[in-house]
């Protein structure tokens, strides 16, 4: 269990409830994270609730549960150290058909998004954030035992300390609510890669 008197607002919601064990966010229409890519528009406005820690190898654990109906609605884990400099995943809804299990780096400025296509009856969805010194691994999982890769990427401006914790939002003109449970800092669940060695300086 992680102490969540640790984790402090960047940009609080109206409406939210923090317990020892578990966190809801109402969200508020017209808020998002993304930056320029392809959409050419910068929305910087999503509610974040994160922790700070200088620990270079760590893993954090959270299961999200989600009400959401309509386009773009999402919430997941995030790492946020401006608003040119972060990451998230999340599941984002998309229509009646199918949502998107997706994750986003922003790195100086500019977002990318790696998506997969889920089915839209899935409410609930665990993440692991993981760190080794500046490189990070997104995992998700549909019961909080098995875990699969999303990505791996690096940040360049995720230097010593760093923030990371959990959103929500919603970009259009919609509302619902997003409950965080089962949040957990651990050791760094990301193994150190086996395979090639590293090129010598």
């Amino acid at each position: 269990m992680i102490d969540i008197h640790q984790f402090k607002w960047t940009r609080a919601p109206r409406e939210y409830h923090i317990a020892e064990d578990k966190v809801e966010i109402i969200t508020e229409p017209h808020t998002d994270l993304w930056q320029r890519t392809y959409y050419h528009f910068s929305n910087d406005n999503a509610p974040v609730l994160q922790m700070a820690t200088e620990e270079k190898f760590f893993t954090f654990t959270v299961k999200t549960e989600f009400d959401t109906s309509h386009r773009f609605d999402q919430c997941g884990v995030v790492m946020y150290l401006d608003s040119d400099n972060w990451l998230k995943a999340s599941v984002e809804y998309e229509n009646g058909e199918f949502q998107n299990l997706g994750s986003v780096v922003t790195d100086r400025g500019y977002s990318d998004w790696a998506t997969t296509a889920i089915d839209p009856a899935v409410k609930t969805m665990w993440f692991r954030l993981s760190r080794r010194e500046d490189d990070f691994c997104l995992e998700c999982s549909p019961d909080g035992e098995v875990f699969r890769q999303m990505r791996i990427c690096h940040m360049r401006e995720a230097k010593e300390t760093i923030r990371f914790g959990i959103y929500a939002c919603s970009p259009e003109e919609s509302s619902f609510k997003a409950v965080f449970t089962h949040m957990e800092l651990s050791g760094c669940l990301w193994p150190a890669h086996d395979g090639q060695q590293p090129d010598e300086v």
